[in-house]
């Protein structure tokens, strides 16, 4: 709409050719590394989060704390801090305000950490080959020693997605599990027999809180856990029933447990 503004990601390919495009009809902001309305100059990632520092329009200087994991999370948030902008907020506003965002349910959600805190432990939704790659690579900064993984595959779905996983695991995580997701009318070991064949030196543990427990009690000072795949959901669908299952519920007993 001709007047309006747009937010784009300057990172994205073919970025350029959309700016060019929007130009003479619509206000242009522009966010990411080559973006000019809010340029990501500088990313580190901490404890709390990960620490950014952003150029305004080419002048100011703005350093903030993003209490959320990932690259991808700093990119998200500049868009919504883009989009604030867009409809009028100061732009030192609406980057401040992204000090509060708090992590989505079962999105890199951090649930604990075993032996004192050296070795925090994390569930996300990631259920597809690029949402694994996303959230292990995410982590890894965070790992000081190994980058572990449980995670399995639903059924009555995708299943030319499970090696797929299953390599993607194999390739960034240090120790894969592999255990059952929702295998709904599928044989569960039939699923995890796909993803172990592209990841054939992962533990093969069918029941999903045992898979846990046993990741959690191989946790040594440095590591990071993922348990992946189901992320805010509240149940397991085994055949035609859901049964009682959160991973959240089940890493922090096992925390618990291990803590005792």
């Amino acid at each position: 709409m001709a007047g309006g503004t747009a937010v784009i990601n300057a990172d994205a390919p073919h970025a350029a050719r959309v700016i060019a495009a929007a130009s003479p009809r619509l206000k242009v902001v522009s966010y990411g590394r080559a973006g000019d309305a809010l340029r990501l100059v500088s990313r580190t990632d901490s404890e709390a989060g990960q620490a950014l520092t952003v150029v305004i329009n080419g002048t100011a200087i703005h350093a903030l704390t993003l209490p959320l994991i990932g690259d991808f999370q700093a990119m998200n948030a500049l868009c919504a801090a883009g989009l604030a902008c867009a409809t009028g907020a100061v732009p030192e506003t609406a980057l401040a305000a992204l000090e509060t965002l708090r992590p989505v349910p079962g999105r890199l959600e951090r649930i604990g950490a075993g032996l004192g805190g050296a070795a925090p432990v994390f569930v996300d939704y990631a259920h597809t080959p690029d949402a694994l790659a996303a959230a292990l690579s995410a982590l890894r900064p965070h790992a000081r020693g190994r980058l572990m993984v449980v995670f399995g595959c639903g059924g009555d779905r995708d299943a030319g997605k499970r090696p797929q996983m299953g390599a993607v695991a194999a390739r960034l995580a240090d120790r894969v599990f592999v255990t059952d997701d929702n295998p709904r009318s599928e044989r569960p070991d039939a699923i995890r027999a796909q993803i172990l064949a592209a990841c054939p030196d992962a533990n093969e543990i069918a029941d999903r809180a045992e898979a846990i427990a046993v990741a959690v009690r191989a946790l040594t000072a440095g590591d990071v856990l993922l348990i992946a795949g189901k992320g805010h959901e509240t149940g397991q669908i085994v055949g035609g029933r859901v049964l009682p299952f959160d991973d959240r519920v089940v890493a922090a007993a096992a925390l618990s447990e291990v803590a005792a």
